[in-house]
Parts: structure tokens; sequence; C-alpha cells
């Protein structure tokens, strides 16, 4: 990278910058949040794409998906594998390029233009008088600097859509919300006491029972239906980006005030999907006969280890296909998201969702350095006592991968990468410490309620 030095300084800048604004309680306005985090994101843009050193994923990976979008090919097929999401953002970039725009350009435009809207939504999803800091926070953070800019990863992308749905679902009033209120085990067991087993199913799922009553239209559902949907829909194109928020789904649902809400939600949550899997031979030229193709490759995935945590130190640092490692991680990642779904089942649902993020962080077998970022927007916008730690330590991981080591030829790439996979391992009790271990049940604000003024908001999440 040819300037490593200028964007490290830059870097350096944003967390100044955030931790004095958390120290002195600063509260810019909206114009002065977005300012600086276009500037910082702008300029490290504008370096990158002139760079003599791009990420070969970027070019190899996502630049043949956006041309194939431009020969009428499947960009899944077309890009070799290389691309294995849904074809949405491969469209933008089949347009980018149409345009003429150069790719080390255009291919970092949707991911920064992405990170930059996620800015003013993490003071949303913060909420009342801190709402505005965090969102200078996060214009400030140097790993959304980093993936949006440099790699021009899609993991802002994602985000954005993702974030929007919290803020959609949750709509106004107090932007901090309980999680689970009802002991679903405690009425279980006394619906089973009282009625027996046959008795309790009946008056769960029978005719007039709990579930048909949770169903039945009431009045005043039309709202938050509107913003279940709305939700849900936006839920669907973050999905669209990637195949990863589906860990923001349970969060999002427990934002919504009704069972019926969350079903339309749910429901809804599947429609910009299948959208464009099912529209691919028209947009994308892909036959019906390839389909079945595309399927199988978006849902393969490769069991490449030793970037991250316990499965560098055990392959040594080295990228390597090790399906056992890969099959005993991902059995890890779904017993730890059941055990803590439930541990935070009581909580805010922003705090569930960051348990689950900076979990998932801790247990993965497999990790590229812009998942990172998928826990910031939540765990800036409700910090922890170690938020900042794990923020920073993360950076520095991060910032050294993408500043340090690629000044290097590649022999010496890999010594270094070796020695920086394994060394990520200190990384995990920090994120471990992050998570919100003191708000495992939603504990109501004492005092008065903040009243929040009332201002415009988009028409979505008026509704």
């Amino acid at each position: 990278m040819d300037y490593a030095i200028l964007t490290g300084f830059v870097l350096v800048t944003g967390v100044v910058l955030a931790l004095v604004a958390q120290w002195r309680g600063w509260r810019p306005s909206l114009l002065v949040v977005l300012a600086v985090g276009i500037g910082f994101r702008v300029l490290i843009m504008t370096t990158s794409a002139i760079d003599d050193w791009q990420p070969v994923d970027f070019m190899k990976s996502f630049k043949p998906a956006g041309e194939a979008i431009l020969n009428r090919e499947d960009p899944v097929l077309g890009s070799a594998g290389g691309w294995h999401f849904l074809p949405t953002i491969p469209y933008v970039y089949g347009l980018l390029l149409w345009l003429g725009i150069p790719w080390e350009v255009g291919g970092r435009l949707v991911t920064v233009v992405a990170d930059i809207a996620l800015i003013p939504l993490v003071g949303k999803l913060a909420g009342g008088r801190t709402a505005s800091l965090r969102a200078f926070q996060y214009a400030c953070n140097p790993l959304a600097i980093l993936v949006a800019s440099v790699h021009g990863q899609v993991e802002p992308v994602a985000l954005v859509f993702g974030v929007a749905a919290f803020v959609v679902a949750r709509g106004p009033g107090r932007p901090d919300r309980p999680g689970i209120t009802t002991d679903v085990v405690g009425l279980v067991r006394r619906r089973v006491s009282d009625l027996g087993v046959g008795g309790a199913l009946r008056h769960a799922v029978g005719p007039g029972g709990v579930a048909h009553r949770a169903l039945t239209p009431r009045p005043g559902d039309r709202v938050p239906l509107r913003r279940a949907l709305f939700a849900g829909l936006l839920m669907g194109l973050a999905l669209c980006a990637k195949s990863w928020p589906i860990w923001l789904i349970p969060g999002m649902l427990l934002l919504l005030p009704t069972v019926r809400a969350r079903a339309v939600a749910f429901v809804a949550t599947g429609i910009a999907p299948i959208f464009f899997l099912v529209t691919l031979p028209v947009f994308a030229g892909t036959s019906l006969s390839q389909i079945p193709e595309v399927i199988r490759v978006i849902q393969d995935i490769r069991p490449i280890v030793g970037e991250w945590g316990y499965s560098a130190i055990l392959v040594g640092g080295d990228w390597t296909l090790h399906p056992g490692i890969a099959t005993f991680g991902t059995r890890l990642i779904y017993v730890t998201m059941v055990a803590v779904a439930l541990l935070w089942r009581r909580a805010d649902p922003v705090d569930l969702t960051t348990a689950l993020l900076l979990a998932f962080m801790v247990v993965t077998p497999r990790l590229g350095a812009q998942y990172l970022l998928w826990f910031m927007p939540f765990l800036i916008a409700r910090p922890t006592r170690f938020a900042w730690p794990a923020i920073i330590g993360v950076s520095l991981w991060a910032g050294y991968g993408y500043l340090y080591m690629t000044q290097f030829d590649t022999d010496t790439w890999w010594a270094l990468h070796s020695v920086w996979a394994r060394c990520s391992i200190v990384l995990l009790p920090i994120l471990a410490l992050a998570m919100p271990w003191s708000r495992l049940t939603y504990k109501a604000p004492a005092g008065p309620v903040e009243r929040i003024p009332r201002t415009p908001v988009p028409a979505p999440a008026s509704v």
C-alpha cells in the first residue's frame, strides 16, 4: 500500500476524536457528523483507488461479478464462484461499470455510500441524548473506514439495511426496549399442570387458543404491521448483500410489539431474496437450468480456516482447507448462538444482537477482517464497559493487516500472516468482555421518562 502512513494518520485521528468526544460529551450537529464521516471516507477511498496495491478479492471476485452482469452472464457462475451471494450488488457494480466509472472508484463507491448512510442510522439506533455522539463516533470508526474505503468489502451494504430494519421496527418512542417478557417455560408448566398435556396443546394451538388470538387482527394493528412490513423488506435487502445478517433477525423481530407483526416481518424478510433469485433469468441472463447450480454455489462454504482465533493456533496461522475444524467450528457457532439467545432473551434487542455478533467472533473458526465490522454499529450505539478496548483492539489488528503487511512481497506477507493470524487469539477475551454482561435483563431507566423531541423522520420509520 502506497498511502499507508496517510491512512494510518486518518485512522488514529478518528480514534482520538471519538474518545475525546466521549470524554467531553460532544453533541455535534448532523451536518458536522456527516462532514467528518464523508471527509474521512472519501479521502481514503481516493488514495486507495490510485494505489498500486488493490485487494485480491476486490479485483478477482467483485469486479468479475459486475462484468458478468454487463455481459448478460450470471454473476455467481461468471465470476467462477468468486461472488457467492445473490446478484443484488453486482447489478450496481454492472451499472457503475456501464457508466464508465473506473472500477477502483466505482467498486468502492458502493460501500462508501452505504457506510456514510450508516452514520445517521447509528445515531437513530442509539436514540436519546447520546444519538449525535454515537453517530459521530461511528463516523470516526477506523475499522469502518478500512473496510469501506480501502477494501471495498460489502459489509456496510448489509449493515445499512440491517440497522435501518432495526430503526424501523422499533419506531418512535423510548430507544430502549425489553426483550421477551413472558416466562414461556413457566407458563407451559402451569398450563400442563392445570389442563394436562392435551388440554395445554388445545389451549395453545386449538380454535380460540393462544396462537389464534395472537394472530387475529385487532384495532390499531395497522401501524405496527406497516412497520413490520417495511422492517422485513429492509432485512431482506440486507440478506441480499450477504447471508450473515440472519443473526440480526431475532433482534429485529423482538423490537416489534405483537406476534402478528413479527410474523409479517418474518415473511417479508424473504421477499427480496426470493425476488432476486427468481429474476436471475430476466436481469442476469441466467438460464433456468443454471439456477440449481447457482443455489449450490451460494450455499457452498469452503472450509477455509487459519485466519483467526483458535483455528489459527491449530494450523499455524496459514489458510488451510480443513473440514474437521470447520465442521467443529460451525457446530460450536450454532450451540453458542442458542446459548447467547437464551441468556439475553430478556435484554434490549440491540443488546441481544450485540451479544450474538460478539459471541460469533469469539467462536468462529474462519474470519476475514471485514467480519469485525458486523457488531460495530450496535456496540457503538449501546456501548459496554469494554467497548472501546474491543474497538481499538480489532482496529489495530485489522490495520496491521491492511497497512503494514501489504508493504512486502508475497513470501514475506505469508510469514507475517502466520504471526498476525495467531496473535488474534489475544482479542477473543476482549471481545467476550465487551459483551453486554451487565444488561442480561432489560431494566427500565430510573426517574422520569425522557421525552424525545418530535422531529421529521423518513416515511418508513414514521408508520
